[in-house]
């Protein structure tokens, strides 16, 4: 009789422990609704400001938006620890990608040469950049590796993670694409503060690279020493580059201010960026478009939007259940919040002007749908959160 009782109280046990294993392992409300609600907010504002100029650009945002969200459904509903196992392999393979782009023989029908820039592969209905795709996998990467805080107490750990990182810095560099490159430098900074490095170990690497920046200043191509050089005119309030090199800034900044605070409305902003002729309005300069048509109060909406993202990634990384976890999230908020924050100070004349496209608004297929996978990431590590802590996981 007592071997039965037993028994039946370890089933018991067993089915009690299988539902709270459950109940832990999914959970349907938590933090990473956020960054979903904030990313179809900035999505939506994006088909809208891009519809004030491109209404056929519109619409097939919208269709792209579509297949984003489709796409971040299949991956949100995966077991998101299997990219733990194969992180290093899908950063690989993303890295292949990016070879594939700069080899010469390749033909254009393959790689699409664009402006001068090799940075898409012709895919039919959708041009695949890699360098979007390649800001995911190399945050998962480092996440892998530096889930064990041992990785990066030591000085040699923390130039191990930024070793690895230069490979495809180094690549994106070559297409040419300075500018999403330098992306990798703060969210790496991000990551390894909240793996625990020791801050002194930060703080040297940080002044070097301060003392080391004005040097790069003559290898750097003519049209982005040119960029720098508008920057400092605008600065000290020369206007003489407003029609050459600081063309595209200038009416930027003009377009902003004439939104105010409420904003111009569809069509008088319609007919400003028009008469204007502002350079890539619905890519890299959406943000005048937006503040452009609806204000001060458009602009700061935006901001609000990409802060609640951001805050929404922290809180999933503080929630996370292990450490590979928590990296993900931090490096996934910070990566979107530093690109949006690039984006708008290049627009409003703090920033020298840039090809980083604003995350989920610009229009572009590739980086949408990366974008959306890149949530649905998020969306997957809050809603399988365990109960304690693993530091090594």
């Amino acid at each position: 009789m007592s071997i039965l009782v037993s028994n039946s109280l370890a089933r018991g046990l067993r089915r009690e422990r299988a539902v709270d294993t459950r109940t832990a392992d999914r959970q349907w409300l938590h933090w990473a609704w956020l960054p979903v609600v904030a990313g179809l907010g900035l999505s939506l504002l994006g088909i809208a400001a891009i519809g004030t100029t491109e209404p056929v650009l519109a619409q097939r945002q919208f269709g792209f938006l579509i297949v984003g969200m489709l796409a971040a459904a299949f991956v949100g509903a995966q077991q998101w620890r299997w990219m733990r196992r194969w992180a290093w392999l899908l950063f690989a393979v993303n890295l292949a990608f990016l070879v594939l782009l700069l080899i010469p023989f390749v033909p254009d029908s393959i790689v699409r040469p664009r402006n001068g820039a090799r940075r898409w592969i012709n895919l039919g209905a959708l041009d695949f950049q890699p360098s979007e795709l390649i800001k995911l996998t190399w945050v998962v990467a480092m996440a892998a590796w530096m889930r064990t805080t041992a990785h990066v107490k030591r000085f040699s750990g923390i130039i191990a993670t930024m070793v690895v990182t230069l490979v495809p810095v180094g690549l994106i560099i070559l297409q040419p694409d300075l500018d999403s490159a330098l992306l990798f430098a703060p969210v790496l900074l991000v990551m390894l503060l909240a793996a625990g490095a020791r801050i002194k170990y930060l703080l040297i690497i940080a002044c070097i690279a301060v003392v080391l920046a004005p040097c790069s200043y003559p290898v750097l191509k003519k049209h982005q020493r040119d960029r720098i050089d508008t920057l400092i005119a605008q600065i000290v309030g020369d206007t003489r580059l407003n029609n050459g090199n600081g063309f595209q800034s200038s009416r930027a900044v003009t377009l902003a201010a004439a939104g105010g605070i409420v904003g111009s409305g569809k069509s008088e902003s319609g007919a400003l960026i028009h008469y204007n002729r502002l350079p890539e309005e619905h890519t890299d300069m959406i943000f005048a478009v937006i503040v452009c048509r609806w204000g001060l109060l458009g602009g700061l909406a935006l901001w609000a939007l990409a802060a609640i993202y951001a805050f929404g990634a922290f809180m999933v990384g503080v929630r996370a259940g292990t450490m590979f976890g928590r990296l993900v999230a931090v490096g996934i908020g910070a990566m979107v919040f530093l690109q949006l924050m690039v984006n708008t100070g290049m627009t409003i004349g703090v920033l020298p002007v840039s090809g980083m496209t604003l995350p989920f608004v610009s229009y572009g297929g590739s980086s949408l749908v990366c974008l959306w996978i890149t949530t649905s990431v998020l969306f997957a590590v809050a809603s399988r959160r365990s109960r304690g802590f693993d530091l090594d996981a």
